[in-house]
């Protein structure tokens, strides 16, 4: 029987959600191999990429005639086809991990949108300082949740151990620490970021050059 092909992510590394997929893969060690789509490079509107995700959106990734976009559905299917602890088999740690990773995509992520087009992408349709201002308020809102949450639970979010969720929030956390504002303390929040920074995956996705 023919090897089946390696993993294939597509997508670019700039992607706070494609680095949600590669960290992933690279604490589980797959192998496999990246395809750049994604401006300023390849467009996804592209006939070829809308064949994949008609949202026109990365990451996707291809596995073994297997097509799945959506970051927190493919860290999961990854996470659970290898029989990783990063995700757990007991249903309710599952959950709490769960619970952290959909908050990190539909709660904390809506709130820097207009903050990170002004202040990091320099984008000159985002000048308003009212809505700036008004990101940056909500996003240090969710933040303290974080935080808050953080002081409780110890190392790690979710079970006293690292999980996708860990990942998500260190990802989450390294974009609010590299948006040039004044920042609240957040002691226990920077302690969780430092110590995800520290290990050879996250100085690998928590990079300067990745905000």
């Amino acid at each position: 029987m023919p090897e089946a092909p390696p993993l294939a992510i597509l997508g670019r590394i700039t992607s706070i959600n494609v680095r949600k997929v590669t960290w992933t893969a690279d604490l589980i060690g797959l192998s496999y191999r990246t395809e750049v789509w994604g401006l300023p490079h390849r467009d996804p509107r592209e006939a070829e990429f809308l064949k994949l995700n008609p949202n026109a959106q990365v990451p996707v990734i291809l596995d073994d005639g297997f097509v799945l976009w959506e970051s927190g559905a493919i860290i999961r299917y990854l996470a659970r086809k290898h029989r990783s602890g990063l995700w757990p088999a007991d249903f309710r740690e599952r959950a709490l991990v769960d619970q952290w990773v959909t908050w990190q995509g539909t709660e904390l992520n809506l709130q820097w949108g207009y903050a990170v087009q002004a202040l990091i992408r320099k984008n000159p349709a985002y000048t308003d300082k009212a809505r700036i201002d008004d990101s940056i308020a909500r996003w240090g809102a969710a933040m303290r949740i974080l935080e808050a949450h953080l002081r409780q639970a110890g190392d790690f979010v979710a079970n006293g151990r690292l999980s996708l969720a860990d990942i998500v929030i260190a990802l989450s956390s390294h974009r609010w620490f590299s948006t040039p504002f004044d920042k609240p303390d957040l002691p226990a929040v920077k302690a969780h970021y430092e110590m995800l920074k520290a290990t050879p995956e996250g100085a690998k996705y928590l990079s300067a050059e990745t905000p």
